[in-house]
């Protein structure tokens, strides 16, 4: 009987690194956002300089983020879940999310979009995207932090469904700017894979 219930354990777990596994792929394809095709596909470490240059051209010239944080985030197989999209072969937006079984929560970790590229909706596709694999992964939560002053940004995830949740006072490294906690509570039954 015990033998059984390990082999039925072993399914089971074996089952779920299966379906993780296919919900944490991106196939690398053309979207259409808008009137324009972009190309999405998983972040490489190669990115990681076009990245950057992303980075200090919506912070202005700095880098929140440096090469070595970039390059451990996507070096992390497991939990880990990076997106680039690209138009005429540049790299105009990346997001970044920390998948958590133990805590159900897909806590956002990094997005950008160049100013080259904002209000044309690609915040709002990657968003959506992450905020689907939550919910495939049957997550209650999906989580980020906002700079106080980045009014634009607070706007687009309210109006993706987050809501604010609290403040971490000074939490920003340089500044010290206040961040506010904004969560999404994933719909149940949203876990269509």
């Amino acid at each position: 009987m015990l033998k059984r219930f390990k082999q039925y354990l072993q399914k089971l777990t074996r089952n779920h690194t299966q379906r993780r596994q296919k919900i944490m792929q991106i196939d690398n394809h053309v979207v259409q956002v808008g009137s324009t095709g972009y190309y999405v596909s998983r972040a490489l470490i190669t990115d990681v300089p076009e990245m950057l240059a992303i980075e200090r051209a919506v912070y202005a010239g700095k880098t929140p983020w440096d090469e070595n944080a970039f390059k451990t985030e996507l070096r992390r197989q497991s939990g880990r879940f990076y997106i680039v999209m690209r138009h005429e072969d540049r790299l105009c937006a990346f997001c970044g999310c920390a998948f958590d079984d133990r805590r159900q929560d897909a806590h956002i970790t990094n997005i950008a979009v160049h100013p080259d590229f904002q209000n044309q909706g690609l915040g709002s596709f990657m968003m959506k995207t992450m905020m689907r694999r939550a919910g495939y992964l049957n997550y209650h939560t999906v989580t980020l932090e906002v700079r106080y002053s980045n009014e634009n940004a607070q706007r687009l995830y309210q109006s993706l469904g987050f809501e604010k949740t609290g403040i971490k006072k000074r939490y920003y490294f340089g500044d010290h700017e206040d961040a506010i906690d904004m969560t999404y509570k994933v719909p149940v039954g949203q876990n269509d894979a």
